[in-house]
């Protein structure tokens, strides 16, 4: 049986086609959280109210303080009848601080203590490797490396703190999510 070429770039084509549709959908990646609206604030001392399994890390926000300096005439400058100046005009520097931001104790969900383990550690120092805010080597050790990679991840998302947020974790793929949140 002959073959022509028509008929050799039909099946060609068909093939393409079939191969096609067999491709999945776009499919984006998931968005980057917004660790921020995870916050709590209290008035008084402690976590929020806790629910059985549930666990809570807490952060201290350092205060923000402004500082303003600038410059105030004590003196104006001295000049004679014909416009030489005979003494300059004279100046001190006025400093002032206001708080712009107190300090403040934050509160957040965070994965329970016991699930931290060498495993659990090891995996988030891979997860942050592999999206380039952890350089050294996996330890599982949860070190000031890890912290301050940990950190910037989540400053990104509004959560300026070196612990562990829940909602970083499941970023991250090393908790689970519930489907409501999906």
């Amino acid at each position: 049986m002959q073959v022509s070429h028509y008929s050799g770039l039909i099946v060609v084509v068909g093939l393409c086609g079939l191969l096609a549709a067999c491709q999945p959908a776009s499919v984006k990646p998931p968005g980057q959280a917004s660790l921020a609206r995870e916050v709590v604030r209290l008035k008084g001392d402690g976590p929020p109210p806790v629910d059985p399994g549930e666990c809570w890390a807490s952060s201290v926000t350092p205060a923000i303080i402004e500082t303003v300096s600038e410059q105030v005439l004590v003196s104006e400058e001295v000049r004679d009848a014909s416009g030489t100046m005979i003494e300059p005009a004279s100046f001190r520097t006025r400093t002032q601080q206001r708080v712009v931001q107190e300090r403040e104790e934050i509160w957040f969900r965070a994965p329970c203590p016991e699930e931290q383990t060498v495993q659990f550690i090891a995996s988030l120092q891979r997860a942050l490797k592999a999206r380039g805010r952890y350089l050294m080597p996996v330890t599982g050790e949860m070190n000031a490396e890890t912290a301050e990679a940990l950190r910037r991840f989540q400053a990104e998302r509004g959560l300026d703190s070196p612990v562990l947020s829940l909602g970083a974790a499941r970023e991250l793929g090393l908790a689970a999510t519930s489907l409501d949140a999906l």
